[in-house]
């Protein structure tokens, strides 16, 4: 099992950037892969991006792919999310999860959750 707390999260102006940060409990975590997810209000949870447990691959929605990029520090137990040219309909509870599937983008396989963490984009 695997413990996952983010942090970084905060309010920013359009075009604007933060990093996402996500550290992981265990000594396991270069066995995961690991997601990003988020959820605006009244929306589902919806994928954002995954990295595979090297790091050797990465995945991303439409929707932040040449924004945002997924990152991790498997010696840190760490995985992190920079976002570039935030725009407000970013604005969202930002999740990592983690994963032994190879099945990335479905919130139905990963059994870990970290607690979220806000991102408020402004206008």
């Amino acid at each position: 099992q695997v413990q996952l707390v983010e942090s970084g999260g905060g309010l920013v102006q359009a075009g604007g950037s933060l990093r996402l940060s996500c550290a992981a409990s265990g000594r396991t975590f270069s066995t995961y892969t690991m997601g990003w997810f988020r959820q605006a209000p009244g929306k589902d949870r919806e994928f954002v991006a995954a990295i595979s447990r090297t790091g050797g691959s990465t995945y991303y929605a439409d929707s932040v792919k040449g924004r945002f990029t997924i990152s991790r520090d498997n010696a840190k137990n760490t995985v992190y999310l920079q976002m570039n040219s935030l725009k407000p309909e970013d604005t969202a509870v930002y999740y990592c999860a983690a994963t032994y599937s190879t099945v990335y983008s479905s919130t139905e396989v990963y059994p870990y959750w970290g607690q979220g963490t806000q991102v408020t984009v402004s206008s």
